[in-house]
């Protein structure tokens, strides 16, 4: 029977050559010039540091500039409100998350269920299986998913026949 999974995965490769891109865009911006500023990656965690509450901001904003590109939501990332500030400086730590919590995983069989496909979806751990009988009905289940106003960004895999 035709199957796929529904994830929400972070490749920390990718995560990391954005964090790279990042800094050496930041080592050749003029407006960060004699400040100290980095941006660092420990696991799914990113950690930007700086001397100002509105520099952390622009190094949120290059460092997401460069995760787009490497195909990283940063809709994905716990992101507190404000910057933490210590002593003279300012930090701010993205953590992405790996893996679709409850909640978006019972909204998402829910959605799936109320269109009335001819599919089944069934949440396993920290992912949601679709199977169906016919290819094409699956193919609407990924689209349905797709247009949705998911918050999480999400990954389909594991398409089998």
């Amino acid at each position: 029977m035709p199957s796929f999974d529904i994830v929400s995965e972070v490749d920390e490769v990718a995560l990391r050559h954005a964090v790279e891109n990042a800094t050496r865009e930041l080592a050749s911006r003029f407006d960060f010039r004699g400040v100290e500023a980095s941006i660092e990656q420990s696991g799914l965690a990113v950690t930007f540091k700086t001397e100002s509450d509105f520099q952390v901001q622009q190094l949120e904003e290059i460092f997401t500039k460069n995760a787009v590109k490497q195909g990283i939501s940063p809709a994905g990332a716990d992101r507190p409100d404000k910057p933490e500030h210590s002593g003279k400086t300012f930090s701010l730590t993205l953590t992405f998350r790996q893996g679709i919590d409850q909640p978006t995983a019972k909204q998402l069989v829910k959605l799936i269920k109320e269109a009335k496909l001819k599919v089944q979806a069934s949440i396993q751990g920290d992912q949601v299986r679709v199977t169906g009988k016919k290819r094409d009905d699956l193919q609407e289940a990924i689209a349905l998913v797709k247009g949705s106003k998911i918050e999480t960004p999400l990954q389909f895999n594991n398409f089998r026949d």
